[in-house]
């Protein structure tokens, strides 16, 4: 299946793009897109270990099954002052 992940912040600018397309077997998690994101893009490395996955607008754990309906966004963390 297809998934499409929105990108923000420090995410988007790492890959370069806003979205990002992954390919993932039928009743995939959470924890696997973490791992299919690095893979297509080695730099987000660096932010998906510490970003929120939202799942159709709630927040998912690493154990969240996923299907292709599914609308996707990464959030990283964010600092400021």
């Amino acid at each position: 299946m297809t998934i499409r992940v929105r990108l923000f912040a420090l995410a988007r600018e790492l890959a370069g793009r806003d979205e990002l397309a992954v390919e993932l077997a039928d009743g995939r998690t959470v924890a696997d897109l973490r791992r299919a994101l690095v893979e297509a893009v080695p730099a987000l490395d660096r932010v998906v270990g510490h970003s929120l996955l939202a799942v159709d607008a709630q927040y998912a754990g690493d154990e969240t099954r996923l299907d292709e309906q599914s609308e996707i966004a990464l959030i990283p963390p964010v600092s400021g002052g």
